[in-house]
């Protein structure tokens, strides 16, 4: 039985509003965009604030590690994302949320995953490693001799499992065993968004290399005292999941965090379950933000949050067949204020040069000529980012006709 006391110092209570707005300030959305140009000092602070930035193939839009910088930054050259995670180096590639980019700080706190690969990596993975090591074994050392390599450079033929999304030929599994163990990484990705893997000893900082491994334990409240700091006020499955941590380690981390006072129990009005708090979390009065959020978003990723904080229900309707789908392919919500206001379907239609908006749906209670006006406004601002010429919304949903009506008389940025 644990003899730790008992505290019985009252719980602070927090109003839900104000638990918004806490979280909002911890994922960046309470300070005002940069005026000037947006460069890798910003980027690296960003990904430092977020801790995690999750990466998705789609593109119908834009890939989706791009667009969190966008929506708290504005306007950015994209290569400057790029130079900061494939040339500079400052940000790795590893499997965290889902498969992520992270500031290169957390490399050392990882590593309890890769050696526990054989426990936690895919089936398939492991079972390639157990078959037939001296594969595996064979394509790390073709890593080691000629470089930096693609799964296309293998020519292993892919097997035959329509409608699945892990349709890996052998060599791809390899390659993704040695990733998952931590023995190569991404040095970057292609155009077609295809990993380029390398030792991870000729890509990752020395310094990032020297550091000692921490034990799994000190590792994981490490991540949980990075996802406090990143999501403000949390419950313990918000902590847990920021980076995929199994309950019991993170209980525990939760616990021990508590203890040293670098998190603070707390309830928030409405939550119906224990929250969390990070002592040093900003408490902004109001938040004026204007964002349009990927679906892959850390403030929105976890669905059961995002109802409970905005009372705002999201589906990614992606893999919903077209017919059956409430509001479209790949839809955004759209952050204005505090609030999650609107959501738009989106699609860069690049060879014609628009943005277009193929369904834009309001939230209840919403003042739609006031949310047409601002979500005008900042679909503009995503078109120039994204080169395009201009905006054309469809007539779908309760807010197109407004959005219609804003967008048209806009002037281009630049």
């Amino acid at each position: 039985m644990s003899t730790r006391p008992v505290d019985r110092s009252p719980v602070e209570r927090l109003p839900s509003a104000l638990a918004r707005r806490i979280a909002l300030a911890a994922q960046g959305f309470a300070v005002p965009r940069a005026a000037g140009s947006v460069g890798t000092r910003q980027l690296r602070r960003m990904v430092e604030r977020l801790g995690v930035v999750q990466i998705d193939s789609v593109n119908v839009l834009s890939r989706s590690h791009y667009l969190p910088a966008f929506s708290r930054l504005g306007g950015y050259p994209r290569a400057a994302l790029d130079d900061l995670t494939a040339r500079r180096h400052a940000v790795f590639e590893y499997w965290a949320h889902e498969a992520s980019f992270l500031p290169v700080r957390l490399h050392p706190h990882l590593r309890w995953r890769m050696a526990a690969a054989e426990e936690l990596a895919w089936g398939n993975m492991v079972r390639l490693q157990r078959e037939r090591p001296g594969y595996v074994a064979e394509v790390l050392d073709r890593v080691r001799e000629s470089g930096p390599l693609k799964a296309s450079d293998l020519a292993e033929p892919r097997p035959e499992r329509p409608g699945t999304m892990w349709n890996w030929h052998t060599g791809k599994v390899a390659l993704e065993w040695l990733f998952f163990t931590g023995a190569v990484t991404a040095t970057h990705r292609t155009a077609a968004f295809e990993r380029v893997y390398d030792l991870t000893e000729r890509v990752l900082p020395p310094e990032v290399l020297r550091a000692p491994t921490p034990e799994p334990a000190d590792a994981v409240r490490e991540l949980v005292r990075t996802a406090g700091r990143a999501l403000g006020v949390a419950t313990e499955r918000d902590l847990r999941d920021y980076f995929r941590l199994r309950p019991a380690a993170g209980r525990t981390a939760v616990a021990e965090l508590a203890d040293a006072g670098e998190l603070q129990a707390v309830e928030v009005a409405g939550w119906g379950a224990p929250a969390w708090l990070d002592p040093a979390a900003h408490r902004p009065r109001w938040v004026h933000a204007r964002a349009l959020l990927s679906p892959f978003d850390s403030l929105v990723w976890e669905r059961p949050r995002v109802e409970r904080i905005f009372g705002f229900r999201y589906r990614l309707e992606i893999y919903t067949p077209a017919a059956r789908r409430v509001h479209g392919y790949y839809v955004l919500p759209f952050l204005l204020g505090d609030q999650l206001v609107a959501r738009v379907d989106l699609k860069a239609d690049r060879q014609a040069g628009v943005l277009r908006v193929q369904s834009a749906h309001a939230e209840p209670g919403a003042d739609h000529p006031a949310v047409a006006a601002a979500l005008a406004e900042e679909l503009r601002l995503m078109a120039d980012w994204l080169e395009l010429d201009r905006v054309d919304v469809v007539a779908r949903g309760d807010l197109s006709p407004d959005l219609a009506r804003a967008v048209a008389p806009l002037p281009r940025y630049g």
